[in-house]
């Protein structure tokens, strides 16, 4: 498409009401990936279920984002931008009040299926969206905008929620974040405008089969993996299943005149730098957000309130770094942020390999808040210097594949650490006399966790290694 075409597409259309109106419905579906995680204690008691059962509420939810992420770029090129805005708050509203009123564990997960539903349509979208109605010079700020809504949403859901916790009651947890959806969904029926071209690809249904079994085994292999073990036949079978069935779906794409999810996007070599370092990345912020409470609660003993308010202030020195981030890349490009931010991921990560039950927590407030700068200097910059080098009819496909890979990223980091983690416990407990024993417990748990941020040090050395080789997409 010529300049003057897209100049003359892109008149009339108010782009700062269309920001504002996904970026509170994406704080919000990003806000609640994580958001329960403080509560799964409680739920566990209330609803009488082991602790294999009750991470589904969060690995369940990935599982849902996993399956329907790499159809969005058929949704997109199929329905017009205000119809996938308005259904997916309509599902983010319903999941969060059958989530809120369910009287039993699987209503509960129902619920969060829903919401992720209403989420694994909003994102991909307001990627896509923010690519056509943003000139390339821009990209950068408003990514770093995005980047203080996707990565502080998470981040300072723990915090929110043990406050909820201790003042009130887990239902809360939903019934605060109704009035903002239905705000988002307000100002998106009033300012949302139909931006996509649509060009209506035929659906194939082999490879909308091919592609949910692929993610969806693949994601699903791994979450169950801490519970059923790496020896599992179902583990094994069903990530072999998902792999054979990925396979399979890159070659029909490959061969279709018009494909689903559009592959050649990885011809563009920034682009393909871009994804391997936000999966690498997004691996080690889910590892961490999932190791950080449970050291923090079972490791050092401390409430949930607390615990939250312990990891607050990455949270809020990421948001404060997501837009500066932003900038700096629309002035210098990637080169002079990505590389320094997996430096300090790296440091990081090594510091938090040798936490202790003696450890300060002013000295965990410091390394989770530089751990979060780091993880802002990568994330976003990386992102945006992949997609720019994108021509305009792969936008869909690109952030249909980022989006995905991304939240495939994070089961799998989530799972290999946990399970990590539960492995080096069981060790540890094997040389202790009486395991029952608080002090057996913490211990053991803190000595898991350590091993388990060497797996995330590792992640961070690799990408460290991969972004010597990264450019920007504009002397492509």
């Amino acid at each position: 498409m010529s300049t003057i075409a897209k100049q003359n597409q892109n008149e009339g259309i108010r782009a700062l009401p269309i920001l504002i109106s996904f970026l509170i419905a994406g704080f919000i579906g990003l806000f609640s990936e994580t958001a329960l995680n403080m509560a799964l204690g409680g739920l566990m008691k209330e609803f009488g279920v082991l602790s294999s059962t009750v991470q589904w509420l969060t690995t369940g939810y990935l599982l849902t984002l996993g399956i329907l992420i790499p159809i969005s770029a058929l949704l997109i090129q199929t329905f017009s931008t205000r119809q996938l805005f308005v259904t997916s708050l309509l599902f983010s509203i319903l999941g969060t009040i059958v989530a809120a009123l369910a009287p039993v564990f699987g209503i509960l997960l129902l619920g969060r299926v829903i919401q992720a539903i209403g989420t694994g349509i909003l994102i991909p979208l307001m990627f896509n969206t923010i690519l056509l109605i943003f000139p390339i010079h821009k990209r950068g700020t408003i990514m770093g905008l995005m980047g203080l809504v996707m990565m502080v949403a998470p981040a300072i859901g723990p915090a929110l929620s043990g406050l909820i916790i201790e003042k009130l009651s887990w239902n809360w947890i939903f019934w605060v974040t109704l009035p903002f959806l239905a705000l988002a969904l307000f100002v998106g029926i009033k300012y949302v405008q139909n931006v996509s071209t649509l060009t209506k690809p035929k659906f194939d249904s082999l490879s909308i089969g091919l592609s949910t079994i692929g993610f969806g085994g693949v994601v699903y292999g791994f979450s169950i993996a801490g519970e059923k073990g790496w020896g599992s036949t179902l583990v094994i079978a069903t990530i072999v299943i998902g792999i054979v069935a990925l396979a399979l779906f890159s070659v029909r794409q490959l061969k279709m005149e018009t494909p689903m999810l559009d592959l050649r996007a990885f011809k563009y070599p920034m682009f393909t730098l871009g994804v391997f370092s936000v999966f690498v990345t997004f691996m080690v912020i889910l590892s961490s957000m999932i190791l950080l409470p449970l050291y923090l609660q079972t490791g050092l003993g401390l409430a949930a309130l607390t615990a939250g308010l312990v990891l607050l202030p990455g949270g809020v020195v990421n948001g404060i770094m997501s837009p500066i981030t932003g900038r700096l890349f629309d002035k210098y490009g990637p080169k002079g942020l990505v590389t320094p931010g997996f430096i300090i991921m790296v440091i990081m990560l090594w510091n938090l390999s040798n936490v202790t039950t003696a450890t300060s927590l002013l000295t965990i407030i410091l390394l989770h808040s530089f751990l979060m700068i780091g993880v802002s200097l990568v994330m976003m910059p990386a992102q945006t210097n992949g997609l720019n080098q994108l021509p305009r009819e792969l936008y869909p496909d690109g952030t249909a594949l980022l989006n995905t890979l991304q939240q495939v990223s994070g089961a799998i980091g989530t799972a290999v650490a946990i399970t990590i983690m539960s492995v080096s416990q069981a060790i540890h407990l094997e040389g202790v006399k009486d395991p029952s024993t608080p002090l057996a417990i913490s211990e053991s748990l803190t000595a898991g966790v350590q091993t388990s941020f060497i797996f995330g040090l590792t992640l961070a050395i690799v990408g460290l290694i991969s972004s010597i080789f990264m450019k920007s997409s504009r002397s492509v």
